[in-house]
């Protein structure tokens, strides 16, 4: 038995634990990440791909506060595509096809080489815990060792408990290929008194490529784009691939394939009673695709490459738990896959987690200091979702063994807090996904100006590298120059330039180069980071008069996030609250009237009479001073 000392420890190996490992070990303390196998670091259990609706823009957020998940992604990406193109900037979305094996070694590379940071293979069994205090101040492994902590981040992912249903048969297991972890499921429940439940998520197949009839399906090819998700290029990351630009391919389920699971669905966990978990709505199963939605003769698939030295392929958007034997057969109902061949068969997979209820807006427990959770444990689903919030608790539990005040970042700042706001805030009864539409202020949270939304905080906050955050001010500075100029200069007719930018809707390529006197404003075409400035000036000349408007709504945000909420306030002896409300006041305990705003049930007039109460008592504490 041995024991060792650190500021931090981090608990797992997915997205959620490298990224708040990396962020504490930034903050500048010292960091131990404790997982149950080191070549599963960062592992792509499900899909090969970072990025998507709403998430692309969360990894933007995430490398502007310099996380390593969208350099990672770039140098490990043999696909990109940006989303919602036919839509406004404001929801247009980044996506990245990866080579999950690169990237999981690359990603596991970029820790080893991290100062402060610490990797040991283990299973956390237990925790250390100061009762006087209420401080978990530690974990212990299967070894007996002990991991003294100041602070310890859990992010355990579809660990706790974890069972995978094949059908009728099931097993322990964490994922495929990996053991579940009981033994600190039952210490959170029993001796830390946290509320659990149990969720449920989903893989599909893998198939063999030389099995599939490509030419019965339509071919999605990368977009033509200079872009990465990395606003900081690092050649530095390896290992790296060498073929960008691998296609996906799209095909159709069919009638058939859905009259074979209406017949099979005796054999389904979901609906023999065999799964207890709550599975996500906005990820179902093919299963629930085709019980819930009757009238569709058909469903969307694609076919996505594992890697590029893999002949492995994912199928998206089938989903299933049942038996192999019916996996296949119902694939051959599919064209193109008429003879496929299953490398590895898709299942469901249940697991505990934490109500996020348990939480406040830092990502730390309420009941107990120094225990901070992130990921699946808090009930998301997704990687992007899981490591951003990795990354906010590793830096606040950093933050807390250093004696620094919290960071809670808001909606109006960022994807990442209407994503942690949400959690705390709202009742979570199913796998939370993060979707554009969540967010009042979207218009202001673009994929294309996270850097200027975060990456200053992130520096004064210790977690953005010297060097990235000179490239961002070498950057910022030369969007301001460009964007004066573009201001100062007028054409014949009156307009300036920047009103001619407009005209373009916010499209880098509807400019005209014989409209605007591009050269005469000291643009040179020539250099990327130029091409950079004018994509994100053109954006910002569309939105300028939108985002005049959205500020006003902003402010009214912020004035009430000004009102914070005393932690030991007893809401039974505020005269005019519903018993309602003050049931939910009390379970989320909210921060601030901003938040107790955003509560479920909660009304307008409530929310005067909290504001009212709050102003009688700093009243009277300043009249006691």
């Amino acid at each position: 038995m041995q024991e060792e000392n650190y500021d931090v420890a981090v608990v797992g190996g997915g997205h959620a634990a490298v990224e708040a490992a990396l962020a504490a070990a930034r903050a500048g303390a010292k960091t131990l990440m404790l997982t149950i196998n080191l070549d599963h670091i960062a592992q792509m259990s499900c899909n090969p791909c970072i990025g998507g609706i709403a998430k692309g823009i969360v990894v933007r957020e995430i490398d502007a506060m310099g996380g390593a998940m969208a350099a990672v992604a770039d140098a490990s990406r043999i696909q990109f595509r940006m989303l919602n193109r036919t839509k406004g900037p404001a929801v247009w979305s980044p996506r990245e096809q990866c080579d999950k094996v690169c990237y999981q070694r690359a990603m596991k590379r970029v820790l080893e080489q991290t100062e402060n940071l610490t990797i040991r293979q283990g299973m956390a069994m237990d925790f250390l815990v100061d009762e006087t205090s209420s401080a978990v101040c530690g974990v212990t492994d299967q070894f007996g060792n002990k991991f003294h902590a100041k602070a310890v981040v859990m992010a355990t992912g579809t660990f706790l408990h974890g069972k995978m249903h094949y059908g009728l048969q099931n097993f322990a297991g964490g994922r495929a290929g990996d053991p579940p972890s009981c033994e600190i499921s039952v210490a959170l429940k029993d001796k830390l008194k946290l509320k659990m439940g149990r969720l449920k998520t989903g893989t599909p197949p893998r198939l063999i490529k030389n099995s599939i009839d490509f030419s019965k399906m339509r071919v999605q090819e990368s977009d033509e784009s200079e872009e990465f998700f990395s606003c900081f290029p690092d050649d530095s990351i390896h290992p790296q691939t060498s073929n960008r630009n691998m296609p996906c391919h799209m095909t159709y389920t069919t009638a058939e394939t859905a009259e074979f699971v209406k017949a099979n669905l005796d054999k389904a966990p979901m609906y023999n009673g065999l799964i207890e978990g709550i599975g996500t709505r906005y990820c179902p199963s093919f299963e629930d695709k085709v019980v819930r939605f009757p009238d569709h003769e058909r469903h969307l698939l694609y076919l996505e490459p594992e890697g590029e030295y893999t002949d492995e392929y994912y199928v998206n958007g089938i989903s299933t738990s049942l038996p192999p034997e019916i996996q296949t057969a119902m694939l051959h109902t599919v064209p193109g896959l008429e003879h496929a061949e299953i490398a590895r068969y898709a299942y469901a997979i249940e697991y505990d987690f934490v109500y996020p209820d348990e939480l406040n807006r830092s990502l730390a427990i309420k009941k107990w200091k120094g225990l901070y959770h992130a990921g699946q444990i808090n009930g998301t689903s997704g990687y992007e979702e899981a490591a951003v919030q990795g990354l906010i608790a590793g830096l606040n539990a950093a933050r807390y063994a250093q004696g620094k005040s919290q960071i809670e970042p808001g909606r109006d700042e960022a994807y990442t807090g209407v994503l942690i706001d949400d959690l705390v805030t709202k009742e979570i009864v199913e796998p939370y996904r993060l979707f554009t539409s969540r967010a009042e202020y979207r218009l202001s949270l673009r994929q294309d100006n996270a850097d200027f939304r975060l990456s200053e905080k992130a520096y004064n906050w210790g977690i953005l590298p010297e060097y990235k955050y000179r490239q961002f001010k070498t950057y910022s500075d030369r969007c301001a120059e460009l964007e004066e100029a573009f201001k100062a200069k007028h054409i014949p007719g009156g307009r300036s330039c920047w009103d001619l930018l407009k005209d373009c809707n916010g499209r880098f390529e509807a400019i005209d180069p014989a409209v605007i006197p591009l050269a005469d404003l000291g643009y040179n075409g020539e250099d990327p980071l130029e091409r950079r400035v004018l994509r994100q000036l053109v954006i910002r000349s569309h939105y300028e008069g939108y985002l005049r408007q959205e500020a006003i709504a902003v402010g009214h945000l912020r004035a009430l996030e000004s009102w914070q909420i005393p932690g030991e306030l007893d809401y039974s002896t505020i005269p005019g609250l519903r018993n309602e409300s003050r049931m939910k006041l009390k379970k989320v305990m909210p921060g601030t009237l901003a938040q107790a705003s955003r509560i479920d049930g909660v009304t307008p007039a409530e929310i005067a009479l909290l504001q009212v109460h709050i102003a009688r008592l700093r009243k009277t504490q300043k009249d006691d001073v």
